[in-house]
C-alpha cells in the first residue's frame, strides 16, 4: 500500500486509488455531525445553484453550506457543526455545498473509492481506507477555497498517514499545532460571527465519531453516507 498526499483542487483532480478529501474547518466535520444527528445521506455539489435545484427536485430535504464562510440566504443551514448538532435531522437527506470540501469531492473523478474526511472521523476513515485493499491511497487536504493550503487540513492528512502506516500519531500535538495556526483564530474573532467557538471545539474533537463518510456516485452525483467498519487501524 502506497500513501500519497496531494493538496487542493488540483490535487483532488489528480487523486487516484482510494481517496480521502479532507476538510476539517468545516465541511466534513459538519457532515459528520449531521450523520450523527440522524441524517441518512448527503448529496455533495459544487455550486449554490445546483444545491437549490436539487432541493427543488426533491433530492434532499435541506441545503447546507457556505460561500466564503457565510450561509447563502436561500439555504436552510450554514457550514456550522454546532448548528447542525441542534438541527432536527432524523431521517432527513441533505444537499451540501462548500467552497473547498464538496468541490474537492466533485473534482475527484479518478478515485476508485472516495471518502470525505476530517479529524472527528480520523481513525474510522483510516480503517475504512485500509479495508478497501487498494494498492494506492491518496489524501487530499483541501485548504482555503481549494487554492491555499491550511494547517488544519494538512495536519489531518499527516495524522491519517500515520494511522494508515500503523503509527498511532499524536492527537495532542495535532490539536495544539492547529490551535497555533491562523485559521483557528477566526473562531475567536467577534467580527466573523459565522465562525463560532463551538465549531472549533467540535472540529478538534479527534475521533469524536466511530464512522467514516463514504461517497459513491449515484445518478451521476456524489452521495455520502455513514460507513462503519470493524477492527482498528492503529497499533
Amino acid at each position: 500500500m502506497k500513501v500519497r498526499i496531494e493538496s487542493l483542487l488540483e490535487g483532488a483532480s489528480r487523486a487516484t486509488g482510494s481517496v480521502a478529501i479532507i476538510d476539517v474547518f468545516r465541511a466534513f466535520t459538519t457532515a459528520a455531525v449531521a450523520f450523527a444527528n440522524g441524517a441518512t445521506k448527503i448529496t455533495m455539489v459544487g455550486s449554490v445553484k445546483d444545491a437549490l435545484l436539487l432541493r427543488e427536485q426533491g433530492v434532499g430535504h435541506f441545503c447546507m453550506g457556505e460561500v466564503k464562510g457565510i450561509m447563502p440566504p436561500e439555504f436552510d443551514f450554514g457550514n456550522s457543526p454546532f448548528e447542525l448538532s441542534k438541527a432536527p435531522l432524523q431521517g432527513k437527506t441533505l444537499i451540501q455545498r462548500t467552497s473547498a470540501g464538496t468541490n474537492g469531492i466533485v473534482a475527484a473523478t479518478q478515485a476508485s473509492c472516495l471518502y470525505a474526511a476530517s479529524l472527528v472521523t480520523a481513525t474510522a476513515t483510516a480503517r475504512a481506507l485500509r479495508a478497501t485493499a487498494s494498492d494506492r491511497i491518496t489524501l487530499v487536504p483541501m485548504g482555503e477555497e481549494g487554492v491555499e493550503r491550511t494547517s488544519e487540513d494538512e495536519l489531518c492528512a499527516l495524522h491519517l498517514n500515520n494511522l494508515l502506516e500503523g503509527r498511532a500519531g499524536d492527537v495532542h500535538a495535532t490539536r495544539q499545532l492547529i490551535l497555533a495556526g491562523k485559521e483557528a483564530l477566526r473562531f475567536q474573532n467577534p467580527t466573523l460571527p459565522q465562525f463560532v467557538p463551538d465549531d472549533l471545539a467540535i472540529a478538534l474533537d479527534i475521533d469524536r465519531y466511530d464512522f467514516a463518510i463514504r461517497v459513491d456516485i449515484e445518478d451521476g452525483r456524489p452521495v455520502a453516507r455513514m460507513e462503519k467498519t470493524a477492527g482498528t487501524s492503529t497499533p
